[in-house]
């Protein structure tokens, strides 16, 4: 016990209880059929259910203009939260902190109460908005932690050299700033993409999203279907994770344009 190694065994235990045999379970069941015996007719009727390929393009679509709409919101706010000239307190960042302390799901509920409360009709505009104040700081803090520890010397250097404010933004800040932007599209997109809850309280479950499948399925305890749509979804992300890293690299390596 007084090796450093020791002290990870506790850890290590955790992972694989809660982390690798979840993850073994749901290949296991998607690859299987009531009877446990091998099968690919889940897989199979994925891609032929109409239902299920179209709930899964709707969460795309979903996912999409949210992720847009916490980037054209959250840079700004990330842009400014990080200059000096424009934010002088720290009390602002905390601002944006504060609402990540109260549970996303009462969170949620409180927002469908207040459209109810003013009547206005749950739909698609109010899923976006749910889904945009519950998402967008997890696109302002990322953007803001690079711009923050930017160096501003890159800057200070393209305005002596004569770069006009906005070519000094598009030249320099924004190709240096855009692993923050990666690493926030990925922590929006995907979440979008598999919550269920969100959707069920904002549109009256009118929407369903792809989380909203895995779920009932879960639910109805048609394990093998649900496993087929989990596995789905952790290929998505297990592949735009990589391709999220290769692209942090790059433009680590990059640098300014």
């Amino acid at each position: 016990m007084n090796k450093r190694s020791s002290w990870a065994l506790p850890y290590f235990i955790f992972l694989v209880l809660f982390v690798v045999m979840p993850l073994v379970l749901i290949v296991l069941y998607a690859f299987q059929d009531a009877s446990g015996h091998f099968t690919l007719a889940n897989f199979t009727k994925f891609f032929t259910d109409g239902d299920a390929l179209s709930t899964f393009a709707l969460s795309i679509e979903v996912a999409l203009e949210n992720t847009l709409l916490c980037i054209a919101i959250g840079y700004p706010a990330a842009y400014i939260l990080a200059d000096r000239r424009l934010n002088r307190s720290a009390v602002t960042v905390v601002l944006f902190i504060l609402p990540m302390w109260v549970n996303a799901l009462m969170r949620t509920l409180a927002t469908a109460e207040l459209f109810n409360m003013a009547g206005i009709t749950l739909g698609k505009g109010t899923l976006l908005f749910g889904m945009c104040y519950d998402y967008l700081p997890f696109m302002i803090y990322p953007i803001y932690n690079v711009l923050n520890k930017m160096d501003k010397s890159y800057a200070e250097a393209a305005e002596d050299l004569g770069a006009k404010p906005w070519e000094v933004f598009a030249k320099v800040t924004l190709p240096l700033s855009m692993p923050g932007v990666v690493s926030g599209i990925m922590m929006v997109f995907m979440p979008t993409v598999s919550t269920f809850a969100i959707s069920e309280f904002l549109t009256n479950n009118k929407i369903k999203l792809f989380g909203t499948i895995i779920q009932e399925n879960i639910n109805n305890s048609m394990w093998n279907y649900g496993a087929v749509l989990s596995l789905i979804m952790l290929v998505i992300i297990a592949i735009t994770t990589v391709l999220q890293g290769s692209d942090s690299r790059e433009a680590a390596e990059g640098g300014a344009i």
